[in-house]
């Protein structure tokens, strides 16, 4: 999964892109509204955390404008205003959750977590297909109860399978939504990665749709092939 971080304080935002890349997601990071509002209108991310108070541009009219342009990606503001009024503004404005500065980073990795859980319509923080189980908050992959070790990469492609399980995932979606925007992106490690996981996983659960992508589904699905 891909995350947008736009804050203005560097240590601040190192901060929080350590800890969202620590828990396997891959981070893109702007500094100030015009390029947060820029990265958001041009790439595909499945969240991003915003400041309010921002330089160039304030997060909130940076929101607003991309709720005007049909951008529908779950959003988390950070803040340090108390105010209620702030906090229906924001709500009001699009966003879809609030965290108030100084906040634990923990709180903010939940909030996250429940961000991406709702806009792929699952509950629960652990994901199952079959005997496949992977625990977002603990960033952990088992088969049958058995751990599976996987590269962070590996890791980011598996979790996004499993948050659109059911779903056929083209290749160019896979690329734009596991990789950060720093990385130099290669489809072709895609098929990698696929081939990898399935020999480390050793169940028969990611199928190859030709022409088409992949999709997770659990072994005694109908059609498979």
């Amino acid at each position: 999964m891909r995350l947008l971080v736009v804050e203005d304080d560097p240590n601040l935002n190192k901060q929080l892109v350590v800890a969202l890349s620590d828990a396997g997601y891959a981070v893109d990071k702007a500094m100030d509204g015009e390029e947060g509002h820029f990265l958001g209108d041009t790439e595909p991310y499945d969240a991003v955390v915003l400041d309010i108070g921002l330089p160039k541009r304030d997060g909130l009219s940076v929101l607003e404008q991309w709720r005007r342009d049909g951008k529908t990606m779950p959003v988390l503001l950070l803040t340090a205003r108390e105010r209620w009024s702030d906090k229906v503004q924001g709500f009001d404005t699009g966003a879809d959750d609030y965290v108030t500065k100084p906040f634990h980073m923990e709180e903010v990795l939940a909030r996250v977590r429940a961000l991406l859980r709702r806009a792929t319509g699952h509950a629960s923080s652990e994901l199952e297909c079959g005997p496949l189980r992977l625990d977002t908050r603990a960033g952990r992959v088992s088969v049958d109860g058995n751990p599976i070790r996987l590269t962070s990469h590996e890791y980011r492609l598996l979790a996004y399978l499993m948050h659109h399980r059911g779903r056929i995932v083209s290749r160019s979606e896979l690329v734009e939504h596991i990789y950060d925007q720093d990385f130099d992106r290669d489809s072709n490690t895609i098929e990698v990665f696929i081939g990898r996981l399935r020999k480390k996983l050793g169940v028969d659960l990611i199928q190859t749709i030709r022409g088409l992508g992949y999709s997770l589904n659990p072994p005694d699905t109908p059609g498979r092939r």
